[in-house]
């Protein structure tokens, strides 16, 4: 007997599809995360270098999002898991900011001026969405960027071992602490909108930012 799938089928939470969102809409699922993983040969360095710059330009200077938003946060329920995310952020904020400096310069690429338009616009959405007055919003992005983070990390990761500098050990919440956050955060429909928006928003900045890559990765490729 076939099952009925609308009555079988367990509802998902929030949290849950701020868990799916992030794992079905991330950079992980970008093509051009895969190739500077696994980036070799004569072009990898600046390859991974142009990321690297890149990467710090969004989000390699204080305060980031996940300060801003622990700034104007209000809530204690939410204020603990901002403070725990922050101080673990600023590790991964030094971490960038070092390898920047260790990868060399930027590689010189066709569209110079376009690069730094499109990463001010980035700047300001990620600010924007910090200071939202839309209760769930800010936690929405921040929770969206720490999960993002982990396929950038690799990126990172990377970039250290090709020029021999230790990659420190992340400390970023876990998965289950963002349930968490969330299941207690979210306690109307209004806030569970602005919760998915934020999230949302901010998984289209790291895909911009990857389509960006791709984009001068080819630019350099053409010349």
């Amino acid at each position: 007997m076939a099952l009925n799938r609308s009555v079988s089928q367990q509802p998902v939470s929030v949290a849950e599809a701020q868990l799916a969102r992030v794992a079905g809409e991330g950079c992980a699922r970008h093509s051009h995360v895969n190739a500077l993983v696994e980036a070799s040969g004569p072009s990898a360095a600046s390859e991974l270098a142009d990321a690297v710059h890149l990467l710090c330009s969004l989000h390699g200077r204080f305060p980031g999002l996940v300060e801003i938003a622990l700034q104007r946060c209000t809530e204690s329920r939410v204020k603990t898991w901002l403070e725990r995310a922050a101080e673990a952020f600023e590790r991964e904020r030094l971490y960038v900011v070092r390898l920047t400096s260790a990868v060399g310069p930027l590689p010189s690429t066709p569209g110079a001026a376009e690069t730094e338009a499109s990463l001010l616009a980035a700047r300001h959405a990620l600010e924007t969405l910090a200071t939202s007055e839309r209760k769930g919003c800010a936690l929405g992005a921040a929770t969206s960027l720490i999960g993002d983070w982990w396929p950038i990390r690799r990126i990172l990761d990377r970039a250290a071992t090709r020029v021999s500098i230790e990659c420190p050990a992340p400390s970023l919440p876990d998965e289950s602490s963002i349930l968490e956050v969330i299941h207690r955060a979210s306690d109307t429909p209004a806030s569970e909108r602005a919760l998915a928006f934020g999230g949302e928003q901010l998984l289209l900045q790291h895909r911009a930012l990857f389509d960006l890559l791709e984009a001068r990765s080819a630019a350099r490729a053409a010349c």
